[in-house]
């Protein structure tokens, strides 16, 4: 009798951990890792990292990004080399986020929407700046990374250089 109340005990320990285990398992956000994708983004940017903004994309000749003057730059080399030009003149940026939405599409693919404010120095003059923007995420191996970008200023600076690669 001891026997089969002890194997009883075991079994029913082993359901309640297999339940708990799935009860926690159903609880995870899976939205969790695409945010801290774009934490790290927004980290880089006020850190003026170029690294750090370049490791969160995805490093293909596929990444395309959406350029606030109407054109667009493809290709991880590409998107680094302007970025890099771009940083290069930067410093003293503020970047604050609204309405951040994240929706998930898929277990492996995501997007972001939300507003932003930045404040920068570029090439010493104050700058400040608004606008809307998407980002498109997949999942590669365990690793949120952005595919595609589209920015849209609240009102684009006229007098920006435009790179070879946006033209």
């Amino acid at each position: 009798m001891k026997r089969l109340s002890f194997g009883a005990a075991i079994i029913l320990i082993f359901a309640f951990s297999a339940f708990g285990q799935r009860a926690a398992a159903a609880k995870v956000d899976p939205s969790k890792g695409v945010r801290e994708a774009f934490d790290r983004l927004v980290e880089g940017i006020k850190q003026v990292d170029v690294d750090k903004v370049m490791s969160v994309y995805e490093k293909s000749p596929k990444l395309l990004i959406f350029n606030n003057n109407g054109t667009a730059t493809q290709g991880w080399d590409e998107v680094k080399s302007v970025n890099e030009q771009i940083y290069a003149r930067l410093k003293n940026v503020t970047l604050d986020i609204t309405g951040l939405h994240v929706e998930m599409l898929a277990p492996k693919a995501a997007y972001i929407t939300c507003k932003w404010k930045q404040t920068q120095e570029y090439n010493g003059k104050l700058e400040d700046s608004s606008g809307r923007m998407t980002l498109v995420l997949k999942l590669i191996g365990k690793d949120w990374k952005i595919t595609h970008r589209h920015t849209s200023p609240d009102k684009p600076d006229t007098t920006r250089p435009v790179f070879p690669s946006e033209r």
